[in-house]
C-alpha cells in the first residue's frame, strides 16, 4: 500500500475548543455532563505549535478529524472561513512533513442535523454524503488515508443504548436502525471518496473499536459460547458487513446490502479486555454480560485510572484475528489514561512489542497511532483523564512533552523506521 506511518491522534471536539454548532456543545450546555469542553486544548488556534511538537517527537503522520458543524453550521450553508482554516491545517501538516490521516465523523453531529432526528432521520446518509463530497473536493489532494466513522458501535452504545451521549436514547431497535444507516453512509462515502479524490492512492476505512475478550469461567461452555458471539459482534460485525455486503444480526435481521467490499484496510482502535459471562439465549443477552471485576479469574492485572484493564497481549490477539480479512491493518488508536507517565511508558512499550509480534506472525500492519497527542476533553469523563504524550496545562494552555513521547519514538522507530527528516 505505502510505507508504514506512525504518530498520534486527536479529534476535533476533544481538542479544538469552542465547537458551538454541534450536538455535543448543546448537550454540555444542557448540563448533561459534569464539565463543558470550552476551549478544550485550544488546538483550533495552536495547531501549528502542536504539529511542530509532533515533528520534533519524530512522528511521520497525524490522525485528526474535521468538524462537520464548522463546515456546515446550518443545513446547506457552507462556511468558507472554516474551509480556509482546515486548508491551513493541511498546509501546516505538509510543512512539518506529517502525513494526514483524516476522520470525517468522530462522534459529533451538527446541531441542525441532530434537531432533525440525527441518524434516525430520513435521508441522514444522504446529508452526510454531501459533507463528504464537499470535503473531498476541497481537501482530497492532501489526503491518502480516510476514516469515514470513528468507532460506530461505541457511538451507538453510548448514544442509543446507555443514553450517556446525545441524543440520550435507550432503545435497542433505534440502535439497530442507526447502525444500518452508518453502514449505508459509509458505503456511499467510500464511493464518493474514490470517485472524487484527486489522489490516486486514496484508501478508505472505518476506525473500529476492538476488544480482547476472555471467558469469566474458562471451563464453562456457555461462557465460551457467549464469548464467541460477543467477539464476532464487537470485533468483526462492521468489517464483515462492509466486506461481504450482508448484515446478519442473530434474532433480528438478515439483510443483503447494496454494496460489498467497501474497505481498503482495517482501522483498529484497541484499549482493553473484558471478561464475558453467559446471560441467556435471546436479544442482547446472547452476547453475554461483562463480569464484575470481583468475579474475574484471579490473575495479576493492571488498570488505568478509568478502570480499564491494561492488557497488551490483547492487541496481538485482535490484530491476529483480523488477518482472515486479508487486508492491511492500521492501528488508529491505542492509549492509556493515567497520571503516572511511567505506566504510560510501559503501556506503549508493551503494546508495540505485541504489535511487532503480530507483524512477525504475518499481519500486514500499516502503522500505529497513539491516543492522544495532547491531553484532551474526554467526553462524559471531562478533563480528568490524561491520555496525552504531551501534557496540557489547561489554565495556561501550555504544552510539555512527557517522557512517554520518547518511548513512542523509540518503539515506532524500531517497528516502522525512523523519520528521515527528524
Amino acid at each position: 500500500m505505502f510505507r508504514p506511518i506512525w504518530g498520534a491522534a486527536t479529534s476535533a471536539h476533544q481538542v479544538e475548543g469552542n465547537n458551538f454548532w454541534n450536538d455535543w456543545w448543546a448537550w454540555e450546555e444542557r448540563g448533561k455532563v459534569g464539565e463543558r469542553s470550552g476551549l478544550a486544548s485550544d488546538h483550533y488556534r495552536r495547531f501549528r505549535e502542536d504539529f511542530k511538537l509532533a515533528r520534533s517527537l519524530g512522528h511521520t503522520a497525524h490522525r485528526f478529524s474535521l468538524e462537520w458543524s464548522r463546515l456546515e453550521p446550518r443545513e446547506g450553508e457552507w462556511d468558507e472561513a472554516a474551509f480556509r482554516h482546515y486548508e491551513e491545517v493541511f498546509q501546516a501538516l505538509e510543512e512539518e512533513s506529517l502525513e494526514p490521516v483524516l476522520t470525517l465523523h468522530h462522534f459529533t453531529n451538527p446541531a441542525w442535523f441532530a434537531e432533525k432526528g440525527g441518524w434516525l432521520s430520513s435521508g441522514a446518509a444522504e446529508k452526510f454524503s454531501l459533507y463528504v463530497r464537499k470535503s473531498v473536493e476541497r481537501f482530497g489532494r492532501h489526503v491518502r488515508v480516510w476514516i469515514t466513522f470513528n468507532e460506530p458501535l461505541i457511538y451507538i452504545y453510548q448514544s442509543y443504548l446507555l443514553g450517556r451521549w446525545p441524543p440520550g436514547e435507550k432503545d435497542f431497535t433505534k440502535a439497530l436502525r442507526v447502525f444500518r444507516e452508518f453502514l449505508r453512509a459509509h458505503a456511499a462515502a467510500y464511493k464518493i471518496l474514490h470517485e472524487a479524490s484527486s489522489n490516486p492512492e486514496c484508501h478508505v476505512s472505518i476506525a473500529h473499536h476492538c476488544m480482547a475478550l476472555s471467558p469469566c469461567r474458562s471451563s464453562h461452555p456457555l461462557d465460551r459460547l457467549s464469548l464467541f458471539l460477543r467477539e464476532w459482534f464487537i470485533n468483526r460485525l462492521p468489517f464483515e458487513a462492509l466486506m461481504s455486503g450482508f448484515l446478519f444480526f442473530p434474532g433480528v435481521f438478515f439483510e443483503k446490502l447494496p454494496f460489498r467490499r467497501t474497505l481498503d484496510f482495517l482501522g483498529v482502535n484497541y484499549y482493553s479486555r473484558d471478561f464475558v459471562r453467559f446471560a441467556g439465549f435471546w436479544g442482547q443477552n446472547q452476547f453475554g454480560t461483562v463480569c464484575p471485576r470481583e468475579h474475574h479469574p484471579r490473575e495479576d492485572r493492571e488498570f488505568n485510572d478509568l478502570g480499564w484493564e491494561i492488557y497488551p497481549k490483547g492487541l496481538f490477539e485482535v490484530v491476529s484475528s483480523l488477518k482472515r480479512f486479508r487486508l492491511p491493518i492500521l492501528v488508529t488508536e491505542n492509549g492509556v489514561s493515567t497520571p503516572d507517565d511511567r505506566q504510560r511508558q510501559r503501556f506503549i512499550r508493551d503494546h508495540l512489542a505485541e504489535l511487532g509480534r503480530a507483524q512477525r506472525e504475518g499481519a500486514d500492519v500499516l502503522g500505529y497511532f497513539y491516543w492522544s497527542l495532547v491531553d484532551n476533553f474526554e467526553w462524559a469523563e471531562g478533563f480528568k483523564p490524561r491520555f496525552g504524550i504531551v501534557e496540557v496545562d489547561y489554565p495556561l494552555q501550555s504544552r510539555r512533552p512527557r517522557p512517554s513521547a520518547e518511548e513512542l519514538r523509540r518503539g515506532c522507530g524500531k517497528l516502522f523506521g525512523q523519520r528521515e527528516t527528524a
